[in-house]
């Protein structure tokens, strides 16, 4: 492996103080050790900046407090004046849980060019660092593109992918209703030029919020989803089954959600009938 590699990882926060030392020790505890850590403030008014601060000995890790107006246009920013070859990104959140993930990942990339997104399996805990469930990805390239459509099947903090490719996709798009789903819009652009790999192995540790999105927010991000599934549906096999999923998701969204109905987790399991193999684990 080429040690020589660098990898800038991207971490964009906004008021997560609580959290973001753990995920920044999942950094600096990885094996590959050539990487620089880009820190992106969005405009935290928490105790962010204070627990940023003594890591900044480290001269791999830089801290940009810059107000933005999206997880997205915070991703831009870092990755703009990021130097390394390969981009790693992480939320503030969310920590990685394999010290051998950018090493794994690094290696396979650099022997294999013609891949534009590498990801891995993520496991799911609540605020108190109970596991909820975990999410592991079909593992190659032709399984991936079968269920595409579905959903964002990689897990945001998960994935690594080049600088010259998220330039040539055209960046995070940072309009206002892609702040939905920036990363699965994103992944379906390099789609279109590269192939997709996922380690059947699990990298990532990501929080979920006890604050969910209001009832409209959700009905808006359904909306957006069927969208999107329509702006690639000659690029990945499925199309319909998956516009049918998304439309049952977006009538779903217009009524009040039930606590029966979340805690059963019934549409991880309708996304596993449909995509015919089991990426949603209880």
């Amino acid at each position: 492996m080429n040690q020589l590699t660098l990898v800038s990882v991207i971490i964009a926060t906004y008021n997560k103080g609580k959290y973001i030392k753990r995920a920044i020790e999942s950094v600096l505890n990885q094996s590959y050790k050539n990487f620089e850590l880009i820190i992106v403030d969005g405009g935290s008014t928490d105790n962010t900046k204070e627990i940023v601060q003594p890591y900044l000995a480290d001269y791999r890790v830089r801290y940009i407090y810059k107000k933005d107006k999206s997880p997205a246009e915070g991703r831009n920013n870092g990755i703009e004046i990021a130097k390394g070859k390969y981009i790693a990104i992480l939320d503030s959140d969310d920590f990685w849980c394999d010290s051998k993930k950018l090493e794994k990942q690094i290696d396979f990339l650099e022997k294999n060019p013609e891949y534009v997104l590498v990801g891995g399996g993520a496991i799911a805990i609540d605020e108190n660092g109970n596991e909820c469930y975990r999410v592991l990805p079909p593992e190659n390239d032709e399984e991936i593109r079968k269920v595409m459509l579905f959903d964002c099947v990689f897990p945001h903090g998960t994935v690594v992918f080049k600088k010259k490719d998220w330039e040539r996709a055209g960046r995070y798009d940072t309009r206002s209703e892609f702040g939905f789903s920036e990363d699965w819009n994103l992944w379906l652009k390099l789609g279109t030029f590269g192939k997709f790999y996922c380690f059947q192995e699990y990298f990532l540790c990501y929080q979920q919020s006890k604050i969910g999105r209001t009832q409209y927010l959700r009905r808006q991000s359904q909306k957006f989803n069927l969208k999107l599934r329509w702006m690639y549906r000659k690029q990945y096999p499925n199309f319909w089954k998956a516009y049918l999923l998304g439309l049952g998701l977006y009538i779903a969204s217009l009524f009040p959600p039930q606590k029966w109905f979340s805690k059963m987790l019934i549409i991880p399991k309708i996304k596993n009938l449909l995509f015919g193999r089991k990426i949603y684990d209880k």
